[in-house]
């Protein structure tokens, strides 16, 4: 038996070869049965190149169908793919070439230069580019290349990715995903949402990403749907897309958008079924006003780099704002004792752990840092600290290196900032901590105003003060126009903590 997780996709790739796979707003779309033979060349270029099962190819192209396709063919041949972020400067390339020893880097066509200073410096072998219109030499080199039409043996173990995390403190580190890890997980929400051959998701997400590469495309091969690709977010483009849509994934941001649009309502998604949010918080009132607008609750789920998908609001049943719902089928969730481990009871707040086949290998040679996150049991501790309610439902309260410990009490960011964003003229906030001579830490909130909204720093602590425990208020509140986030939407708190270090100082 194959574990190959191509070998899955392939069988049911076969079996409606005429179907759409990816379509794109210019019209160059994929049948299964193009997507399966364009794998194929691909697969035998990267061979051609001196790829053999097991090397890393890593990637740092633009969104298109045949990044997609790279994708594929580098799992169809034994490669273990790794997408970098289109962001990612030139020294940071060097730090994952370096790190990760890749046979081949593929890159934007104008970015040769730079990638090859880059991999001669590292000692990567060989560079090749891809472009967003089907070009570049790797397309070249495919066109030529013996094809690779069969599938190599790999078994659930092997490695099928590694996925570098965003690294907000210290360097990055290499997730290693299993051929097992992948497909255990796109079985799981293929069935826990409902996903089949007449969907059409609309794909607006970065592929370099769990979310837009593991989550979404994978679903769709696994249920044999088709992708609508977007290059990017664009609310015009979605809202054009909609009414021959029937599912979106999306991040917060996507959806505050489309809420300040007037032609999102009801009648506009009539034939959509579906939108999930993750990678950040969704506040409540978003999912309020969506619901309100539309008639659909934004269904929030919980994943993270190292393990994929762990916990979705359920298909059928409530989706309750503000938590992550209930732990997907095969995954197991316990919160604890960040010390002991031990699990607390329903209701107290702890470090989140999960254990299931979702849970990766290990972080790529770094084996001092996988033993220290996943535990001899098979739990891995994800940094996040969480409740349960007397239902199950899981409540994300932050990221346990985001704890603020203020005068010796723990202070959790997310029970202030909720209080906070539900105030008139606030559109969102967050709390952090920063060194304070007395505190240790000083409880510290950063606001973003509502356009026109005539906000104080004493308005906002006052409007506090009989809501919250005195520790837990801030002691400063500034404004800003937006908060610096990632490519995912996250909140970069660790440049926030960089900004206002200094403020308290002076005492």
């Amino acid at each position: 038996m194959n574990d190959n997780l191509f070998s899955t996709f392939a069988e049911r790739m076969n079996l409606r070869l005429d179907k759409t796979f990816i379509e794109t707003p210019e019209g160059r779309d994929y049948t299964y049965a193009q997507a399966l033979a364009l794998s194929s060349q691909l697969a035998g270029a990267l061979q051609a190149l001196g790829v053999a099962p097991g090397d890393r190819v890593a990637v740092q192209v633009d969104k298109s169908p045949e990044a997609i396709l790279l994708y594929l063919a580098c799992l169809r041949m034994g490669g273990v793919y790794l997408p970098l972020n289109t962001g990612y400067t030139a020294s940071e390339i060097g730090y994952f070439l370096g790190d990760a020893e890749p046979a081949l880097f593929v890159c934007r066509p104008d970015s040769l230069n730079d990638a090859q200073k880059i991999a001669k410096e590292t000692g990567c072998p060989v560079v090749e580019t891809l472009g967003t219109e089907a070009d570049g030499s790797l397309m070249e080199k495919a066109a030529i290349a013996k094809p690779f039409e069969g599938v190599e043996p790999r078994a659930g173990d092997d490695l099928a990715a590694i996925l570098y995390t965003s690294g907000t403190t210290g360097r990055s580190k290499g997730a290693m995903l299993t051929h097992g890890n992948l497909g255990s997980n796109a079985r799981s929400l293929t069935e826990a949402w409902r996903f089949t051959e007449s969907d059409r998701l609309i794909h607006a997400l970065p592929i370099f990403h769990t979310h837009g590469l593991f989550v979404a495309c994978n679903v769709i091969l696994m249920a044999g749907g088709s992708l609508y690709f977007l290059p990017r977010f664009d609310a015009d483009a979605i809202i054009e897309a909609m009414p021959r849509g029937t599912s979106l994934m999306g991040v917060p941001t996507f959806y505050t958008r489309l809420l300040q649009d007037d032609r999102l309502n009801a009648d506009l998604v009539a034939n959509m079924r579906l939108f999930t949010s993750g990678s950040a918080p969704l506040t409540a009132d978003t999912h309020r006003e969506f619901e309100k607008r539309t008639g659909h609750a934004i269904l929030e789920r919980y994943g993270m780099t190292e393990t994929n998908m762990n916990t979705s609001n359920p298909y059928d049943g409530d989706r309750i704002a503000g938590t992550v719902g209930l732990p997907l089928p095969g995954v197991e969730v316990r919160i604890t004792d960040a010390d002991t481990h031990a699990p607390v009871p329903d209701g107290d707040i702890g470090m989140l752990e999960v254990r299931g086949p979702n849970v990766f290998k290990g972080y790529w040679r770094m084996p001092e840092k996988t033993r220290e996150e996943l535990l001899e049991d098979g739990f891995f501790v994800t940094g996040d600290l969480a409740t349960r309610d007397e239902r199950g439902y899981i409540q994300i309260v932050g990221r346990d290196k985001d704890l603020v410990i203020s005068g010796g009490f723990n202070v959790y960011p997310k029970e202030v900032e909720q209080i906070i964003d539900e105030m008139e003229g606030v559109v969102e906030s967050a709390v952090i901590g920063v060194p304070h001579p007395d505190f240790g830490e000083g409880v510290t909130a950063v606001v973003v105003p509502a356009p026109g909204a005539s906000l104080s720093e004493e308005q906002i602590i006052g409007a506090l003060s009989d809501k919250l425990a005195r520790y837990k208020q801030p002691k400063r509140v500034f404004f800003v126009d937006s908060l610096p986030r990632n490519t995912m939407g996250k909140v970069q708190k660790n440049q926030l903590r960089e900004t206002y270090k200094a403020i308290y100082q002076d005492g």
